[in-house]
C-alpha cells in the first residue's frame, strides 16, 4: 500500500504574519535575501531569493520587513489547533503556513482524498487564511501540488514532476549547473544514472535525484526504539515564565541531539510536550529534514508557548504553571553524515553551535558574537558584531562602490571608542591637514592616549572622506592617514575638526 500524504499551503505565509497583504508592496527578509513577498511586490518584478538592494530598485516604494521565526509560529499556532479540532487529529508543521500529514485515515473518514483536500483548505479559511492542499506519495511533491490544488495519482509523482524545471527543487546552484549541462527539467535529471550523480554532486545532489524520481526525502518510520531518545526536563517548582522553558528547550535539545549522535542516528520529526499543573499537556510536532539545531528548537518552542499563552491554554481549567518539557525524536533512520562547511554561506556547524550555547549559558548571549559584512568606508562601518543566534537588525549598507573606502591591508583591531591622539611635526606643533589634502609639516612623533609616544618613520595618505555633504545633521568630512612608528606599530589615524584621533591598530 503506497503511502499518501497530504499538504496544506497558505501563500505567502510570512507576509501574513508580518503584516497586511493590502498594505502595499512587502518583503519578508532574512539575511538581506527575500524570502517572501506580497502579490503588488511581485507585480513590480520583486521574486524570492532576490538580494534587498535589487528588489528596493524595482520596486522603490517596497516595505521591507526582518523575518520574526518565532512570531510565525505563534501567529499559526491558532490554525494548526483549528485543523486537530476539525479535520484530522495529527498533523507535522514543516514550516509556519505549511503543514503535512499522512492522508490515508482521514480521507476514509472524509470520504475519499478530493473532500479531504477541500475539507482542509475550508477549515483554514475559516480562520481567515485563504489556502490550498494537495496530495501525493511525498513531502516534496505533495507540496508542489497544494499550489494549484491538485492529487498526483498513487505511484505517480515521478511522471507528475518530470515538466516541470529543475529550479523547484530548491537547490539554486545544482539548478544552474543542470541547465549549463543541458538537464533543465526534473524529468530529464531523474533519468540520470544515479551513480553519476553521486559521484557528480555529491549527497546534495543524490538527494534531490531521489525527490526528482518521485521517492521520499527520507523512508517514513514508525516511531519504534525512539522512547530511549527522548529528553526531559522537570520544572520544580512550576514556572509560569516562558524564558526558562525557551532555555530549558535549547539545553534539551543540546542534550538529544547527543544522544542521537552516540546512537548514529537522526530524527525528521520532533514532538515537543509541554506538561501543566493538573495534568494537563500541549503537544506540537515539527517536521524537518535533517537536524534541528537547538537554537532552532528553541525558537519554535518560544513561537509555540506564546501562541498558547496567547490563547490562554497555559492556564485553562485551573491554575497557571509548567512543570516539564518533553523532546521526543520521531522517525528515526541511519545518520549517512553530512559536512558542513565552517563559514560556508547559510550553513553553520552543529558542533559550534553547541559550544557557542555552552559559552553563552555561562557568560551572556553577548558574549559570543559572529562578524558580518556590509558597506561603507570605514573599518568599522565595513564589520558588525552581531550576538551569535541572533539575526542582524542592523542597517543594510549597500556593497558600493565607496569612494573614499580604506584600502588593503585592513587593520586588525577597530577601536570601538576612537582614541585622542597627537600628531607633531618636528617643532612640536600639531600637524594639519588642508583643505587640498596637504600636510602642514612632516610628522616626527605621534601620541597615542594609553599607548605612549613614538618616532614616526613612515605615512600614506591622507585620504579624504565626505559622506552625506547634503545633510546638516548627520554630515561627515574626515581625513584618514595610515602611519608607522619606530617601535614597530602601525595606525590608522583619523583627522576631523582639527582633532587626530587613532581609528584603529593594525598590530
Amino acid at each position: 500500500m503506497v503511502s499518501r500524504i497530504i499538504v496544506g499551503w497558505i501563500p505567502d505565509y510570512p507576509v501574513i504574519a508580518a503584516g497586511d497583504l493590502d498594505a502595499g508592496p512587502i518583503a519578508v527578509v532574512h539575511r538581506d535575501e527575500v524570502v517572501a513577498c506580497s502579490g503588488s511586490a511581485r507585480m513590480a518584478g520583486v521574486r524570492r531569493r532576490m538580494r534587498v538592494r535589487v528588489a528596493q530598485s524595482r520596486c522603490p516604494q517596497l516595505r521591507v520587513v526582518e523575518r520574526d521565526l518565532a512570531a510565525e509560529f505563534r501567529v499559526f499556532e491558532p490554525a494548526v489547533r483549528h485543523i486537530e479540532d476539525t479535520v484530522m487529529p495529527r498533523l507535522e508543521v514543516i514550516r509556519p503556513g505549511l503543514v503535512a500529514a499522512p492522508a490515508r485515515g482521514p480521507s476514509r473518514y472524509w470520504g475519499g482524498e478530493p473532500h479531504l483536500v477541500e475539507r482542509l483548505a475550508a477549515a483554514l479559511d475559516e480562520v481567515d487564511l485563504h489556502a490550498r492542499a494537495g496530495i501525493a506519495d511525498s513531502v516534496f511533491t505533495a507540496a508542489l501540488a497544494a499550489r494549484t490544488g491538485q492529487l498526483v495519482a498513487p505511484g505517480g509523482d515521478a511522471a507528475w514532476l518530470a515538466p516541470y524545471p529543475v529550479g523547484v527543487l530548491g537547490l539554486p546552484r545544482l539548478a544552474e549547473l543542470l541547465e549549463r549541462l543541458g538537464v533543465r527539467t526534473v524529468g530529464a535529471f531523474a533519468a540520470l544514472p544515479e551513480k553519476r550523480v553521486l559521484a557528480r554532486f555529491g549527497a546534495e545532489g543524490i538527494a534531490a535525484h531521489r525527490t526528482a524520481r518521485g521517492h521520499h526525502e527520507r523512508p517514513l518510520a514508525v516511531r519504534t526504539g525512539s522512547g530511549g531518545h527522548t529528553v526531559s526536563y522537570v520544572f520544580e517548582p512550576a514556572v509560569h515564565l516562558l524564558d526558562p522553558v525557551v532555555f530549558a528547550a535549547k539545553a534539551s535539545a543540546e542534550q538529544l541531539h547527543e544522544r542521537l549522535m552516540a546512537a548514529g542516528v537522526v530524527c525528521a520529526r520532533l514532538e515537543t510536550v509541554v506538561e501543566l499543573v493538573g495534568g494537563r499537556s500541549l503537544s506540537r510536532t515539527f517536521r524537518h529534514e535533517g537536524r534541528l539545531s537547538s537554537l532552532a528548537v528553541a525558537e519554535r518552542v518560544r513561537g509555540v508557548l506564546q501562541a498558547w499563552s496567547d490563547a490562554g491554554l497555559l492556564d485553562a481549567g485551573g491554575e497557571a504553571g509548567i512543570v516539564k518539557l518533553v523532546l521526543r525524536p520521531e522517525q528515526l533512520t541511519a545518520a549517512t553524515g553530512r559536512q558542513s562547511a565552517l563559514f560556508g554561506e547559510g550553513r553553520t556547524s552543529e558542533e559550534i553551535e553547541r559550544a557557542v550555547a555552552r559559552v553563552q549559558a555561562m557568560l551572556g548571549h553577548r558574549a559570543v558574537v559572529r562578524a558580518e559584512l556590509g558597506g561603507g568606508r570605514g573599518p568599522s562601518d565595513q564589520v558588525r558584531l552581531v550576538p551569535f543566534g541572533d539575526l542582524d537588525s542592523g542597517p543594510r549598507l549597500p556593497d558600493g562602490p565607496w569612494p573614499g573606502r580604506l584600502p588593503a591591508p585592513h587593520p586588525a583591531t577597530v577601536f570601538p571608542r576612537w582614541l585622542p591622539a597627537q600628531l607633531t611635526d618636528p617643532r612640536a606643533q600639531q600637524v594639519t591637514v588642508s583643505g587640498r589634502l596637504a600636510l602642514s609639516a612632516t610628522p616626527d612623533r605621534l601620541t597615542v592616549e594609553g599607548h605612549g609616544e613614538a618616532v614616526v618613520d613612515g605615512w600614506s595618505g591622507p585620504w579624504p572622506v565626505l559622506e552625506r555633504w547634503w545633510d546638516r545633521d548627520r554630515g561627515r568630512r574626515i581625513a584618514r592617514m595610515q602611519i608607522t612608528t619606530a617601535d614597530g606599530h602601525a595606525w590608522l589615524l583619523t583627522i576631523e575638526h582639527g582633532r587626530w584621533w587613532a581609528e584603529a591598530h593594525y598590530g
